[in-house]
């Protein structure tokens, strides 16, 4: 699995029910549509999407998300830099965590600063500033990704919510 993949399924449980398709993922994701195709295949093959490539296993994907993120993708906080706030520093988490050290993705449209966190892929956060929903979700897998125990925790119980 590519990080874009997990960005590709977070997408599509952000547009919920809405009709969509791959063209729209790939303009949305700051991807290209054969990037995009690929994702859905080898999502499909991998169990977190249905035959079909147009519904996600909401189980499996948290299951990954939980379990396989921190370990396939980790990060670690770099220097203060300008950006976008992510994990505990970004909704929905923001609220229930008093931390001193900030966390952001850079970004020149940033206006908060912290400590850089490497996005999942180059263009997602020009996509999550584009798509709450979507930005909720991959600052979400960012907490797991980069968080202490107890932040993890409750990213993990956000994204269930989510993903019900």
């Amino acid at each position: 699995m590519r990080p874009q993949d997990v960005a590709v399924l977070l997408k599509v449980v952000a547009l919920g029910d809405a009709p969509w398709q791959g063209i729209e993922l790939a303009k949305a994701l700051r991807l290209s549509a054969a990037e995009v195709s690929n994702s859905l295949k080898w999502s499909a093959l991998a169990g977190v999407m249905d035959g079909s490539k147009r519904r996600v296993s909401q189980a499996a994907l948290l299951e990954f998300l939980k379990h396989g993120l921190p370990y396939v993708f980790p990060t670690r906080p770099g220097g203060v830099v300008r950006g976008v706030p992510t994990a505990h520093s970004a909704p929905p988490l923001r609220a229930k965590f008093m931390a001193d050290d900030k966390y952001v993705w850079p970004h020149a449209k940033g206006t908060a600063q912290g400590q850089g966190i490497a996005p999942l892929y180059p263009g997602a956060v020009d996509a999550a500033l584009l798509d709450p929903a979507l930005y909720e979700l991959l600052a979400l897998a960012d907490a797991l990704r980069v968080g202490r125990t107890r932040e993890r925790n409750e990213a993990a119980k956000e994204l269930a919510k989510r993903l019900k």
